[in-house]
This record gives structure tokens, C-alpha cells and sequence, in this order.
């Protein structure tokens, strides 16, 4: 076998990787995996013309069958959206726009975040439960069967949650199915997802009906939440990691359907806390902070975006949006003058791993309690950054600035003492020319320079034109292979 360090080029670039590669689709199971008449019921119905089809990477093997059967069956002409900027669990509204789709058909697993621009239906995969060994997992997991259990699933398994309750409800009564619900009306139905504007007026207003992440379930008159136990069907993974940030209080168990296998998945879920309440204490210590734009299809996330930077403003603390697309390493890597970033995005892709990035990435409402004096740290965590806005269950308005003033505390990280309120004051001489001079109501003096004067002083900027000075030579042939060692170079001993 060759080594991975060889001096040779070729090996490099022909060596093979395995992969798992996703088949076809028999043609004749299309239809019951992708609901291709419904589908094309949905486009006729509303004579749309041009259908935007978006798909998960997994899914895109079988996307030329479908948008061939669709085209064969509805006269509208469809698109395939593959390789979406953000999250393919969100609906991809701006791709589909630049195609002037009249609606979207979202295939796959999705967060059920809203969206507003455009029609769209969503087509879930029907993967396959082994109810039996489900059934029997649940039994072993709660051997009371006067528990109360909240039963959660992936999209996927929609199909088979009715079956789960029929035959679960006579051995437990106490047993509560969450329904999928989206907002929106220009979100259509297909038997089981509903529109909130569907259900019942009585259930939505009252206080015993939870509805969040496009899942809606009713408690029973004098619990809440706290009392009952929750019941995951999927894998683990976003979906699965949001609900257990957000319901901290209630203990998870999980069936994978694909495993088969059962288990409790709250053992972890306190040490996660507490990596996010580190990431809250830098957040803290940061001067200047990123806001990540992680979607363009989520409703109101302008509106979030400008809150943040009214808030971080507010803290004293300098902002500036990016807009990147899907987020890795040596992307963020290139802005070294940014403390933390703070990324905008849905539900389950707002709770990013940052230990690999050189700067920690925290979600909306974890720079919320490092900035907002009025917001304390306890055991509610929000994912959802529309929660956080005026009206939203979890909206904190900003502390007045009276009320700010002579506010120092210790970070617990440096052991230094901070203030979130800086002030500015007249500009002071300094020998840097670009420094601004910032004072606080504890007479602190601290020079602090800005993003564009810490990228002056850098010894590399990036590739510059100039224009002019660069005299123009003939082209030459470069070097050969790998920058380990080019071939021109031979080998070493």
C-alpha cells in the first residue's frame, strides 16, 4: 500500500476512496416513496408552471425519475435545487427564485421552519420502523405504564406514528402524540402535516397546547411539560440534539429505527449546557463580534439580525455580518480580528460544534444573555432566534441605558474585570492614528482599534492588483507534484 506521504503526485491524485453511494429507486416504488400524484394533483390544482424541486444530497439519485414523472403528469417544467447554501432541511426559497419558480417542493427531512415567499409542499421519506421491536424498546424503557410520555420522530417516520399509538394507547393511557403543524398559508397539506391556521381555535388558544418546531401536542389539564418524558423515533443527530436543548427539563429516551435498538439519551445533556454557558462566558469577553447569516429562507431572520446588532452595539462591542454560505474551518479562519461569531440559522442547524473553528460560534440567544443585562442564564435555552423577537415567548426587551451604567463584572475565563458599557469619549493622540479611545463609568481608558485598522496592519493582505507595477514576463512552466516535495526538487534521502 502506498504511503499516504508519497513524494508522488499521481498516487495522490489516484487514490480511491470508498463511499456509500445511494441506488436508484425502482420506478415502480416512486410513487409510494414520493407521492409523485399528489404532487402533481398539487401543481394542476394551482396551475403552476415552473416547480422548483429541491433535494437532500442523499436524494439526488432518484431527482431526474421524479422531475421526469412530474413534467409527464402535470405539464409544468421542474428545476432540481441540489447543493443548497444553507441547511438542506430549510426550504431553499432564494435558489427557487432565481429560476422564477412558482412554488417548491421540499423533499426529505425538514426543520418546518416557515417560510412566506412562495407555495410549497413538503414530501417526506417513508423509511421503514419495525413497530414490534419499537413497541417492545418503549416497554423496556417504561415499565410504568402510567407514565407520561410526549412520543417526538423524525419527518421520516410520520407515516408509522398512528400504528405506534394504536398499539401502545391500551397498555398506556397517558401516552401523547405530536402532530406535525407548519405556519403559513401558502404551506399545503397532504394528510399528515397540517397548517396552523387548520387546527382548532380552542386548542390554540389555550395554555395546555405546545406548538414549536412544527410540532404541536396538547398536555393534560395541570401538567406541564416538566411532568412528562419524551419519546424520540430517528437517529440521532439535529433534530434530536434541539429538542433535548430546548425541553432540558424532561428526561429523552430514542428508538433508532434503523439499529433497532432503544436507550436514554439524557446523560449528556448537562455537560452540553455547560459547554454552551463557557461559549456564553466568551461571548462575553469578545470585542468584536460576526454575525453569520446561516439562512435566507426563515422568516423574520432580518429581523433577528438587527436586533443583534442593536444588542451587541449596545454591550459596547463592535458587529459585522457575513455571509457565507454553509459554514467550515478555513472559512471563518480568514477573519482573525473577530472575537466570536454568532450564527443565524434554523433550529436544528443553530447549535453548530465549534470546537474545531479558532473562534466559538454561539446561537442568538447565547449572545442575548451575554449582552442583555436583563436576560439571566437558567434552565430555559432557545434555539428558535423568532422566540427572541417582540412578541415571541421569549422576547427580553434591552435594558435602558440608565440602567446600565456602573455595571462591571469578572470574566471567568481571563479573571479580568469587564464592562459592558463603553463610552465614547473625545478622541485621545495616539501613535497608531487609527485608534479610538473608550471610556467607561469606571474611568478605564482602553485603546481599541477596528477590524479594518487590525487588517492594515497585518504583513499579509490577501492578492493586490497593483496595477502598473508588476513588468509583464513571458509565461514559464511552473513546478511539478505536491507541496510536500516537487518533483524538481527529487527525493530526499
Amino acid at each position: 500500500m502506498a504511503d499516504a506521504f508519497s513524494s508522488s503526485s499521481e498516487t495522490v491524485l489516484q487514490r480511491v476512496v470508498d463511499v456509500t453511494v445511494k441506488t436508484n429507486t425502482p420506478l415502480e416504488k416512486l410513487e409510494e416513496l414520493y407521492q409523485i400524484k399528489k404532487t402533481c394533483d398539487f401543481i394542476s390544482e394551482r396551475q403552476f408552471k415552473k416547480v422548483a424541486l429541491q433535494f437532500p444530497d442523499e436524494l439526488l439519485v432518484d431527482s431526474i425519475a421524479i422531475g421526469a414523472e412530474i413534467e409527464r403528469h402535470s405539464n409544468a417544467m421542474p428545476f432540481i435545487l441540489g447543493d443548497t447554501s444553507y441547511g438542506s432541511c430549510c426550504v431553499d426559497e432564494v435558489a427557487a427564485e432565481h429560476v422564477g419558480a412558482d412554488c417548491i417542493v421540499h423533499y426529505g427531512s425538514a426543520c418546518l421552519s416557515p417560510s412566506k415567499r412562495l407555495p410549497l409542499m413538503y414530501i417526506f421519506e417513508r423509511r421503514p420502523v419495525d413497530l414490534e421491536k419499537c413497541t417492545s424498546a418503549f416497554r423496556e424503557l417504561y415499565p410504568d405504564t402510567q407514565s407520561h410520555i410526549i412520543i417526538l420522530y423524525d419527518v421520516s417516520y410520520v407515516h408509522a406514528i398512528n400504528n405506534l399509538l394504536t398499539l401502545l394507547s391500551p397498555e398506556y393511557p397517558n401516552i401523547v402524540i405530536s402532530e406535525l403543524v407548519v405556519e403559513g398559508e401558502q404551506c399545503y397539506s397532504h394528510g399528515w402535516i397540517k397548517r396552523q391556521h387548520d387546527t382548532c381555535p380552542s386548542e390554540r388558544d389555550s395554555n395546555q397546547v405546545v406548538f414549536q418546531f412544527g410540532r404541536q401536542f396538547s398536555l393534560k389539564s395541570g401538567l406541564s411539560v416538566k411532568d412528562y418524558g419524551m419519546f424520540y423515533v430517528g437517529q440521532e443527530g439535529a433534530t434530536l440534539r434541539n429538542f433535548m436543548m430546548t425541553w432540558n427539563c424532561c428526561s429523552f429516551c430514542s428508538f433508532d429505527p434503523i439499529t433497532m435498538m432503544g436507550r436514554t439519551e439524557s446523560v449528556s445533556i448537562n455537560r452540553t449546557l455547560m459547554k454552551r454557558y463557557y461559549a456564553i462566558e466568551r461571548a462575553k469577553d469578545a470585542n468584536v463580534v460576526g454575525i453569520l447569516v446561516g439562512t435566507l429562507g426563515v422568516a423574520d431572520y432580518l429581523a433577528v439580525i438587527q436586533q443583534l446588532k442593536e444588542t451587541i452595539g449596545r454591550a459596547g462591542k463592535k458587529s459585522y455580518m457575513f455571509a457565507m454560505g454553509k459554514l467550515n474551518v478555513p472559512k471563518l479562519a480568514n477573519f482573525l480580528e473577530i472575537d466570536i461569531f454568532v450564527l443565524v440559522a434554523c433550529p436544528e442547524n443553530t447549535l453548530l460544534d465549534s470546537s474545531e473553528f479558532y473562534k466559538p460560534v454561539v446561537t442568538p440567544f447565547e449572545m442575548e444573555v451575554a449582552c442583555n443585562k436583563k436576560r439571566d442564564w437558567s434552565e430555559e435555552y432557545v434555539t428558535d432566534f423568532r422566540q427572541l423577537l417582540p412578541g415571541g415567548q421569549s422576547h427580553v426587551p434591552l435594558a435602558d441605558q440608565q440602567e446600565e451604567r456602573d455595571e462591571t463584572d469578572m470574566s471567568l475565563i481571563t479573571g479580568a474585570l469587564r464592562s459592558q458599557n463603553l463610552l465614547i469619549s473625545e478622541p485621545a493622540e495616539s501613535s497608531c492614528g487609527s485608534s479610538v479611545v473608550l471610556r467607561n463609568q469606571t474611568l478605564t481608558v482602553a485603546n481599541t482599534n477596528s477590524a479594518a485598522s487590525f487588517l492594515a496592519e497585518r504583513s499579509w493582505r490577501g492578492l493586490e492588483q497593483k496595477l502598473g507595477e508588476t513588468p509583464v514576463v513571458k509565461a514559464v512552466k511552473g513546478r511539478r507534484g505536491i507541496a510536500i516535495a516537487y518533483e524538481e526538487e527529487g527525493t530526499s534521502p
